[in-house]
């Protein structure tokens, strides 16, 4: 989520590369967003190949904002 939220769309190679991933692992966890409605998808052609970018909605964003708040509240209840 958070290569989401700081960029506007991000492709399937990347995210697995970046995450280093397997294709099923990562298709597993981008479903979960996506039904979730946490990630949006764009299915495009690039020449004569298939590209399929995400980007994360409005309402990822602030799952994600309040999962970051929640383990930064654990953090300081733990000082």
């Amino acid at each position: 989520m958070s290569m989401l939220v700081v960029n506007d769309w991000v492709d399937f190679k990347t995210l697995k590369e970046m995450l280093g991933l397997s294709d099923g692992n990562l298709a597993s966890h981008l479903k979960t967003l996506e039904s979730n409605d946490f990630i949006k998808i764009k299915k495009e052609f690039i020449g004569r190949k298939p590209q399929t970018s995400y980007s994360v909605t409005d309402s990822g964003k602030k799952a994600f904002t309040e999962h970051l708040d929640a383990l930064e509240e654990i953090i300081r209840q733990s000082k």
